[in-house]
């Protein structure tokens, strides 16, 4: 072990220390340490620099550019959650008014099927009056006939007077009327007892 830092040099008689380099070495070593030191600085430290501020201002772009998506992101997630309620919103009134639309269509279905109806049965009743009157006037006229004969038969002798046998049927006919709703009335309350 060195007790101490310095070192005899082989032969020369000269004391070498280890943390002080010889003159010439420091001079020449320090001459060499600035000149690469100085092409560095003129020539390196401005690229690596231009790099590192390019790095940092792209980093910085980035960083604001994803704040920037960020803030549209929230943005349109906030709008889409209005549009999608409002839409909920339309849909259901959207709704309403269908159902609305479907109940009114039902009540003007049914009220024109009861116009329609009341129509067809007074048609129908129009038609049942006209077939009943021309069954009556074709049933007076064939009876007419039937009783102008049948009374020529009794008495012996053609009626010839027309005036006179159209008043005989009347007569008749209006016996018959009177006559026959009593019967059905009573037919009717016998029916029930």
């Amino acid at each position: 072990m060195f007790a101490t830092s310095e070192v005899l040099a082989s032969g020369s008689g000269s004391v070498y220390s280890m943390l002080w380099p010889a003159l010439p070495d420091l001079v020449w070593g320090s001459l060499a340490f600035a000149i690469v030191a100085f092409v560095i600085y003129r020539l390196a430290w401005p690229k690596y620099s231009q790099m590192l501020d390019e790095r940092t201002e792209k980093i910085d772009n980035g960083l604001k550019a994803a704040e920037i998506a960020r803030a549209e992101i929230a943005s349109e997630r906030e709008d889409l959650a209005v549009e999608v309620t409002n839409a909920q919103r339309e849909a259901a009134l959207i709704r309403e008014k269908a159902q609305d639309n479907a109940k009114s269509i039902i009540s003007d279905a049914q009220a024109k099927a009861r116009v329609d109806a009341a129509a067809i049965v007074a048609g129908a009743q129009k038609r049942i009056d006209a077939d009943a009157q021309a069954a009556t006037h074709s049933l007076r006229s064939d009876l007419g006939t039937v009783a102008t004969e049948l009374a020529g038969k009794i008495l012996g002798e053609a009626i010839t007077d027309q005036a006179l046998a159209s008043r005989v049927i009347d007569r008749f006919l209006d016996e018959l009327s009177v006559a026959l709703p009593a019967k059905t009335k009573q037919g009717a309350a016998g029916q029930e007892r």
